[in-house]
């Protein structure tokens, strides 16, 4: 083959399609942006610095990649729009050089309980495929391996209109995977009814001791005292047999209350299907309290937790079943694959080989395919949202992170690293959102926001390389080269809570005295037993307060004042100053403007296209009828004092006219965790994940109970923030809590009274304790990768 000669003996000019080489970005206003304008070159690693809340998610995330979304979603026809998720044009106004935008973002996997790592991502699909064509004896079609599919079986007569009309006798039959007792879920549950009513009462005397079923809800308590079935005066331990059975166990039945037509069903079935489908993990705090008291989950019998019936289970390739390859840690799976030889499959070999091996080099190797989609962290979610992007063969393509570094030991962070290089080295525009200096130091460019949070922040304070960042003065390149110090003294610890025997996932009958009354950090590589360690081997009775990093849930309705009860006490100082009921001042029910059913704003829905949010005309955005907002106390009305910062209202309700000591306790919490500069109505929809985890610590922080638990609380944090977070967690401890830390973070390290270090690796490398002691003794011996990562970040 020969190629023709070039003639030109210059390089030509460059070709105008090559001088597009920056996302421009001029008067970007979302949230607390304020008209923000950038360049961001492309095909560089750009990294989006600030304090949290300074509008990093909302120029990033809300901006850049949702307009690239919506307009790649404008491509599909109106019809196909239909289906899809509908989003407006982010309030900006230039955006020009925007290429197709891959958003790999923390938030948590499926909560649903049959959810897994390996339905999640696609190594189950092949896996199944793989077994019925290799698996013996045979079982029959990939659906006979998957645990969400139940077999199925029917006959009867059917109607072929073919020609004369004719009537057949036909069968139909599909297998499933399904393990028939426990319906896929691989537990099975018993309900405690003492935890759901107390039978020396009646029904209409409040029996029900389930949170939420009020006496006047239809749809709870008033089905069952007006549906004619029961007496709702009589105690429930004097039912008859008959009143007993329809009570617990009754198939859904039509009743009507008050003319309205509503379905009865048993307590038991109606319990299991409101509570019992859903993932522990992601239920409310109240609700999951209630969960763990009134049912016990117990491994199933039948399937022994592998989710699979018994057919799935004897199917085996080289004496291995798909339920021992899905509980295998997925290294060890990779490599029992990768010893499969089978030229009728070798594409699918390579395939899922491939796939497993991003898995481990990605760091999440100690995994294993049945893993709980709901038990992964944020940064675990994080890293298999990213397994299909690593392979792929698209180039010139945006990719947009937040805090890949989440939840992974510093030994860790250098692989991470390597992975963004990788995929920006590719032709890819890599975006990422983040606070260590690790990844921060590998960065093309720096895009700082702040200079502070919220209505303090949204302004660019520095925009290019990192040693121009150092010397930029911001509040990031100031702090970027801190360092704590080890402690020079530390706390005697006044007690120790004892853990024996400890099997918790990969742990391997763990001993250890957890140190009460100190600052004691527990740390270790990702997947070392830390978790497993504090949220499933600590006893019972130890009075845990456990702040972990479960999402907060909240509609557009939600906000700081709701989610952490402040508003009740507010309202009532406002009802007994103003002699009216406090529901008159709830924006969601009695006070709510009647034009937008106090949301605030009018919700216009467009079908396939964007819909619009308008301010409502009559309220005028304070939510709150007009005769509400005559009411005072203080001298403001309640749309003005929702619309205080937190350090305003802490203020505000500390004395005089307004001093009201329930509402002041509350605001005092928020401030302490850092909160002061939110608003007290801002919607919980546009808090930052920093903030929201914050929001939840502040809460927790009136729980009763002498040991809190915390899970990464520096995650989403920025440098200069980590310092009155270790003021924080000091004045709890000298407040008589004890307070234990899973960690990564070496400032929160050297700040310990107490380390223990698990590993020395994970999954099965990990689960023992490889070091117990003072932050300095962990130094002076850098005996375990924690030790040598810490010596190196103090100085040592």
């Amino acid at each position: 083959m020969s190629m023709a000669p070039r003639t030109d003996a210059q390089s030509p000019a460059a070709h105008v399609a090559d001088r597009h080489d920056l996302i421009r970005v001029h008067g970007a206003r979302v949230n607390n942006l304020r008209d923000v304008s950038i360049e961001i070159p492309k095909r560089r690693l750009t990294v989006f610095t600030g304090v949290s809340g300074s509008g990093k998610s909302s120029l990033v995330f809300h901006t850049i990649a949702a307009e690239s979304q919506r307009l790649i979603n404008e491509t599909y026809s109106a019809f196909v729009q239909g289906f899809m998720p509908t989003l407006a044009r982010p309030e900006v106004d230039v955006l020009e050089g925007l290429t197709t935008a891959i958003i790999v973002d923390q938030q948590r996997m499926g909560a649903d309980p049959r959810s897994t790592v390996g339905t999640a991502t696609d190594a189950n699909a092949m896996l199944r495929i793989l077994f019925s064509r290799l698996g013996k004896p045979h079982i029959g079609p990939p659906s006979a391996y998957a645990f969400n599919v139940p077999s199925v079986r029917a006959s009867g007569a059917i109607t072929v209109e073919r020609g004369a009309k004719k009537t057949v006798k036909a069968t139909f039959s599909r297998t499933g995977g399904m393990c028939v007792r426990c319906e896929g879920r691989g537990t099975v549950s018993d309900i405690d009814l003492t935890q759901l009513y107390d039978d020396s009462k009646s029904i209409a005397e409040g029996a029900f001791t389930i949170p939420g079923w009020k006496s006047d809800s239809f749809w709870t308590v008033r089905v069952y005292a007006e549906s004619g079935l029961l007496d709702p005066d009589k105690p429930i331990r004097k039912f008859t047999k008959k009143e007993m059975q329809d009570f617990l166990y009754r198939e859904p039945t039509k009743v009507k209350v008050e003319g309205v037509n509503l379905t009865y069903e048993g307590l038991i079935p109606k319990i299991q299907k409101s509570m019992l489908s859903k993932d522990k993990e992601a239920m409310q705090p109240h609700i999951r309290a209630f969960v763990e008291r009134a049912v016990t989950f117990a491994t199933c019998p039948e399937c022994e937790g592998t989710r699979l019936s018994e057919g799935a289970r004897s199917s085996k390739i080289k004496r291995i079943s798909i339920a021992d390859a899905c509980a295998m840690e997925i290294r060890d799976l990779a490599a029992w694959v990768g010893g499969l030889s089978e030229p009728s499959v070798a594409p699918l070999l390579t395939s899922l080989h491939q796939t497993l091996e991003s898995f481990v080099e990605i760091g999440l190797g100690y995994l294993s395919l049945d893993r709980a989609a709901g038990t992964l962290s944020g940064g675990e979610a994080q890293r298999v949202k990213m397994i299909r992007h690593l392979g792929s063969s698209l180039t010139d393509t945006t990719y947009v992170f937040d805090e890949p570094t989440a939840g992974l030991h510093p030994h860790d962070i250098q692989r991470m690293n390597d992975l963004l290089l990788r995929l920006r080295d590719k032709g890819n525009t890599v975006l990422v959102v983040e606070h260590k200096p690790q990844t921060i130091a590998i960065a093309d460019h720096v895009v700082d926001l702040g200079p502070g949070a919220g209505t303090a922040g949204g302004t660019v304070c520095f925009e290019g390389t990192v040693e121009g960042l150092r010397a930029g003065g911001t509040i990031t390149g100031r702090h970027l080269d801190d360092r704590a110090g080890l402690k020079e003294t530390v706390r005697t610890p006044t007690g120790m809570l004892e853990i024996r025997g400890a099997t918790t996932h990969n742990l391997r009958n763990v001993d250890v005295d957890v140190p009460l009354g100190v600052l004691c950090v527990v740390t270790g590589v990702a997947g070392s037993g830390k978790s497993s360690l504090l949220h499933g081997s600590l006893p019972s009775s130890a009075g845990v307060v456990s702040v972990d990093q479960a999402p907060i849930r909240g509609s557009r309705r939600s906000n700081p004042a709701t989610y952490t009860g402040v508003l009740d006490p507010i309202r009532k100082a406002f009802a007994k100053v103003n002699g009216v009921k406090p529901g008159r001042f709830s924006a969601n029910s009695e006070g709510a403007c009647p034009t937008c059913n106090g949301a605030g704003v009018i919700y216009t829905d467009l079908a396939m296209m964007a819909g619009v949010a308008t301010t409502c005309e009559d309220c005028e955005g304070k939510r709150y009828q007009a005769a509400v907002l005559e009411y005072r106390l203080g001298g403001r009305d309640i749309s003005e004092v929702l619309a205080m910062s937190v350090a305003e209202a802490e203020e505000f309700f500390g004395a005089g006219e307004a001093g009201t000591p329930a509402a002041h306790r509350i605001l005092k919490r928020l401030d302490d965790v850092g909160l002061g500069y939110l608003n007290l109505g801002q919607p919980l929809t546009t808090l930052s994940g920093g903030e929201r985890q914050r929001l939840k610590l502040a809460t927790h922080m009136a729980e009763k109970g002498g040991v809190y638990v915390l899970d990464e609380p520096t995650a989403g944090l920025h440098l200069a923030d980590v310092e009155q977070l270790l003021g924080l967690l000091d004045r709890l401890v000298d407040s008589g809590k004890s307070v234990l830390v899973i960690e990564h973070h070496q400032a929160v390290m050297a700040h310990a009274d107490w380390i223990i270090d698990l590993g020395p690796g994970a999954g099965h490398d990990g689960g023992h304790i490889v070091f117990e002691g003072t932050p300095t003794d962990l130094v002076a011996a850098r005996s375990t990768l924690t030790g040598e990562h810490l010596a190196a970040y103090v100085g040592s």
